[in-house]
């Protein structure tokens, strides 16, 4: 996510504060000329002294950068990377990003690689942390849209942990390595869920400072396929590893079928949150939270809630909410688990499907094209209970990853660009998109503690820089993103 010339100050010309109804304050960088060009931002990451490191990719390097306060950029480091090298997950705590990467110097051997970058220091070093054999065409970590399950740090930033599958030719095998996250030295390593015909689908992994390892998954009973009628092929699994001891959690449904859980740590106990249904995987009726005692090691309470009406009005509409809420809602996928200091958790979840069309070119025939849909988004509030709070959606199209979301002064921020004016429509629905000769706007979407929302603008973008606030990183109380253009670069400050 750029030679920046900015004085973080009132007195400065080259600060401009954008004319807006936000809250929020604010600030925008001085234009800035990229020496490499790069798109492909892989990780953003906030130190607690202001420091903004960014790491991008291009064809055949790997860029760190480094910006002061000011967002200056004061340290910039290119390393070559290989056609052969991949990137696997990344994890940030103090001044370090962790950035991990697999390399495959042979069709059988896998090599994975810690890029230690101090944002402080400025200084960077590359780590092999480990090798292994594998079979032919086996991969170490899941797909790139689920890696960050591999990896996990602990809150006190001593620990990592890494999960890795699929290493063995006619078992399924799957391997926890937990680390000293100063050196990248193994402390132990131990095999889990070993199964010569189950399919275990990472869902989620973490770490606490004594270095215990929770890796939660699901495994399947029969093959890999999710069933679309009928009890579901699966159950939730949860492995809670030591350096002595490897104990097995089973997670039992009842006529759910859930796609996904995600861990959350309150009070000494982990939450294993996700979204139900009644039918299928790929469909929700309501959100679901299995408490677990993290020193007993059991499934303290089970809960499922339906979907409020809110989020169907949201959606909808009122006149169709009712009608609507019989009905479940799908193919959402968890973008987001928040969590604030008073226990809260909020998950958000964005629609994602693929469609194609066939476009005729006469008699030279024709060819596909395929559009990838970002629509509407799922918000879940839970309590410190583990309770429902409250649930609302934001009604939306696009095209790409188009949002971000923090909470700031116990306020749900989710920061998006849509069409110049929202439309407000007849039926109480707020509909965030852009139409087709419509310029468009940069929002901040507020949610109270209670869940009322205001739709706040940031900005009108025509005439000025687009952008991208996926592409962004909150810390300090402070959210940073970053400008779409590919040489000259800014960034946008919200605080």
């Amino acid at each position: 996510m750029k030679k920046l010339i900015l004085i973080l100050s009132f007195l400065t010309l080259n600060l401009t504060f954008s004319q807006s109804t936000t809250k929020l304050s604010v600030i925008e960088s001085a234009e800035y000329k990229d020496k490499v060009k790069s798109t492909d931002i892989l990780a953003i990451h906030t130190s607690n002294e202001g420091l903004t490191g960014i790491v991008r990719s291009s064809k055949k390097h790997i860029l760190f950068d480094v910006f002061n306060t000011s967002l200056e950029k004061v340290f910039s480091h290119v390393v070559d990377s290989h056609k052969k090298e991949r990137y696997v997950g990344d994890l940030f705590y103090g001044d370090e990003i962790k950035f991990f990467t697999v390399y495959t110097p042979k069709h059988n051997i896998r090599e994975v690689n810690c890029h230690v970058f101090n944002l402080k220091t400025k200084s960077y070093k590359k780590v092999k942390v480990f090798e292994v054999t594998v079979a032919k065409s086996k991969f170490l970590f899941p797909s790139k849209d689920n890696r960050q399950t591999s990896f996990a740090i602990s809150p006190d930033g001593n620990y990592i942990a890494i999960s890795t599958d699929n290493i063995k030719k006619n078992i399924n095998s799957y391997t926890i390595r937990l680390l000293k996250a100063s050196n990248l030295e193994i402390v132990f390593q131990k095999s889990y869920q070993e199964h010569k015909e189950r399919f275990l689908e990472p869902n989620d992994l973490s770490v606490d400072d004594n270095g215990t390892v929770f890796a939660l998954g699901k495994l399947f009973i029969k093959g890999k396929k999710q069933k679309k009628k009928g009890d579901a092929n699966y159950e939730f699994v949860l492995n809670k590893v030591t350096k002595d001891s490897n104990d097995e959690l089973k997670v039992s449904l009842d006529e759910e079928h859930i796609k996904s859980l995600t861990i959350s740590n309150v009070d000494n106990k982990l939450h294993l949150l996700g979204f139900y249904s009644e039918k299928n995987v790929s469909r929700i009726k309501g959100g679901c939270n299995f408490i677990i005692d993290k020193e007993n090691f059991s499934v303290t309470s089970k809960r499922t809630y339906q979907l409020p009406t809110e989020v169907y009005e949201d959606l909808y509409g009122y006149r169709k909410a009712n009608k609507k809420k019989k009905k479940e809602l799908s193919s959402f996928y968890i973008d987001y688990v928040i969590s604030d200091t008073n226990g809260n958790t909020y998950i958000l979840a964005e629609e994602f499907y693929i469609t194609q069309q066939y476009v005729s070119t006469g008699m030279n025939g024709g060819y596909w094209t395929t559009t990838y849909h970002y629509d509407d988004i799922l918000i879940l509030k839970f309590n410190a209970q583990g309770e429902l709070d409250w649930g609302r959606s934001i009604f939306k199209r696009a095209t790409s990853p188009s949002y971000n979301a923090f909470l700031k002064n116990d306020e749900l921020h989710v920061v998006l660009n849509s069409g110049k004016n929202l439309t407000e429509k007849k039926d109480g629905r707020t509909k965030a998109s852009k139409g087709w000769f419509e310029s468009s706007a940069l929002y901040d979407f507020v949610y109270s503690s209670n869940g009322d929302v205001s739709y706040d603008k940031i900005q009108n973008n025509k005439g000025k820089t687009f952008y991208l606030p996926y592409y962004g990183t909150f810390s300090n109380n402070k959210f940073i993103m970053m400008s779409s253009a590919r040489k000259k670069k800014q960034f946008m400050i919200l605080e």
